[in-house]
């Protein structure tokens, strides 16, 4: 007889278990067995899930005690900043949804604390893109940066066959297929030197095949379609691709009368395809002087630089300490000037600055509105001289140096570059008609420009017109004027600010304005004096 003190169905279950007929005992020995293989599949599944957030933590417990030790030095790597950034969108959301398996509240209520302060998707694309940056201004590729050997740095940060694979996607989502084929050319090539891989081989060939027949390369785009049928022949696509590639091929051969030539053996690397052109008329000349190339001093006229000691016209508080000045160029005049901020100075100005800093932005020429833009990557803020006296002490020092009032000059404004933070070429001055906001103190008639950190590597401020090329040396300050004493724009000025390969760039910038400066900065005698 059976008891069942409860009405749990696993009492019942027992209870039945007895009512059994003995031919049907063999079938229950063989359930069993199967509900232990079952009990223990589970098992299996909870020990690898354990497994797996195991590894991550001890991944993760090294990768921050690496960060935490010099988080500047670790973030001056931008594929250390790139990776920081996938890591927080991509990677630690797949934690999230391996622990939300058999929820951790702890976990999850920490999780939901700090999720608001990630990186969403459009953080991780533009680290992605600054890396693309990188990458065409100083010709790197896609082997150097997916090594870490990058210039002035010693730190190795790598880049795996999936990191490659997801720029590779970043730059196609974008119909970017130029660093789309570069990408996941890196890609295929680390995943076929054996390296271990969530990507597939055939997803990898099925991104970079089209990627390479939108670059207009047939052969190549015919040769590793082939290659991706041969080990994926269901692939849904790559029947139908293949087909359509070589109909068009053959057209095209028709056409030109000309017989078939295989694809090249080659590899596929920079120089393979050319960078389509873009909205810069000046990028070849302007990524080269970022490079150090094509700089148009030479020895003559280096002959006729100097360097002095300035006073400022007897200024009382440059009689005692005068300011040392470095003829930069000889014309337009740029100069430098030398420890023009001591180091405590400019500490202080990054600490009241970094509560503001904010995306920086550009005057929309058509609407006059101020908005983003991808050709200005930093981060800015702005200091008047009552929120420290030590920036009341700057204003007044760059009055004295130039001797140019700054009573109608705009604040002191702050800006931070990080990895692939750049200001492409623009002019300082705004061009006729004046920006509303530019008709009561006049137009920008100098820029005084302070440089508040050494860059390891990138970071120059460049001059595409005349050639000119002015490195980051901390402490110290270049000055010129955009305005001819006519006040007519010198278009000579347009300037940019290099993307930064290694490390991170501090400047800070005082735009003198023309009202106020009658009698400091009289006209000439012509309209280019």
């Amino acid at each position: 007889m059976c008891h069942t003190p409860f009405s749990a169905p696993y009492a019942i279950q027992q209870c039945r278990k007895w009512r059994v007929e003995p031919s049907q005992m063999t079938d229950l020995i063989y359930t069993e067995k199967e509900l232990v293989q079952s009990l223990r599949d589970y098992i299996k599944a909870e020990e690898s899930k354990l497994a797996a957030v195991k590894s991550w933590a001890s991944k993760l417990d090294a990768l921050t005690r690496v960060s935490t030790s010099d988080p500047e030095g670790y973030l001056a790597h931008p594929v250390n900043a790139y990776k920081l950034m996938k890591r927080l969108n991509t990677e630690w959301s797949e934690l999230e949804s391996l622990v939300l398996q058999n929820p951790s509240d702890g976990f999850i209520s920490n999780m939901s604390i700090h999720r608001q302060y990630f990186p969403d998707e459009e953080d991780e694309t533009g680290a992605a893109k600054a890396l693309m940056r990188l990458q065409d201004t100083y010709q790197l590729d896609s082997e150097t940066f997916s090594r870490g050997k990058l210039p002035g740095n010693q730190r190795i940060a790598m880049l795996t066959v999936d990191d490659c694979f997801d720029m590779g996607k970043t730059a196609y989502n974008d119909a970017d297929y130029y660093h789309a084929v570069l990408w996941m050319q890196q890609s295929l090539r680390q995943l076929d030197a054996g390296e271990e891989a969530v990507v597939s081989k055939s997803d990898i060939l099925d991104y970079l095949s089209y990627s390479v027949y939108q670059m207009g390369d047939l052969p190549r785009a015919i040769e590793l379609t082939r290659r991706l049928v041969a080990i994926d022949p269901s692939h849904q696509r790559a029947g139908g691709n293949l087909r359509y590639f070589e109909r068009l091929m053959f057209k095209q051969l028709n056409e030109l009368n000309q017989a078939y030539q295989p694809s090249s053996e080659e590899p596929i690397q920079l120089g393979t395809y050319s960078r389509p052109k873009d909205h810069l008329p000046e990028r070849e000349a302007y990524e080269a002087l970022c490079r150090g190339e094509g700089v148009q001093m030479n020895e003559r006229r280096r002959s006729h630089l100097f360097c002095r000691y300035q006073d400022g016209n007897r200024n009382p508080r440059l009689l005692l300490k005068p300011i040392m000045e470095e003829d930069e160029w000889d014309s337009p005049h740029i100069v430098r000037y030398l420890e023009v901020l001591s180091h405590e100075e400019i500490e202080k100005i990054k600490e009241l600055a970094k509560p503001r800093l904010a995306r920086a932005t550009v005057r929309d020429p058509k609407t006059g509105v101020l908005t983003t833009a991808n050709y200005r990557v930093s981060k800015s803020a702005w200091l008047e001289g009552e929120d420290d006296p030590v920036i009341a002490r700057v204003n007044q020092r760059i009055e004295d140096i130039t001797g140019l009032t700054v009573d109608t000059a705009e604040l002191l404004q702050v800006a931070n570059y990080g990895v692939g933070g750049q200001y492409e070429p623009h002019y300082d001055f705004s061009r006729r008609p004046f920006d509303s906001n530019l008709k009561v103190d006049g137009n920008r008639l100098a820029t005084f420009l302070n440089y508040m950190s050494d860059v390891k590597a990138g970071g120059a401020t460049v001059f595409p017109d005349f050639g000119a090329a002015i490195w980051p040396r901390k402490g110290t300050a270049v000055f010129w004027y955009n305005l001819f004493k006519s006040g007519e724009g010198d278009y000579r000025t347009r300037h940019a600010a290099c993307p930064v390969l290694v490390g991170s760039k501090w400047v800070s910038n005082k735009w003198l304005h023309e009202r106020g400066q009658e009698f400091r900065r009289p006209c000439g005698l012509t309209e280019v004096d």
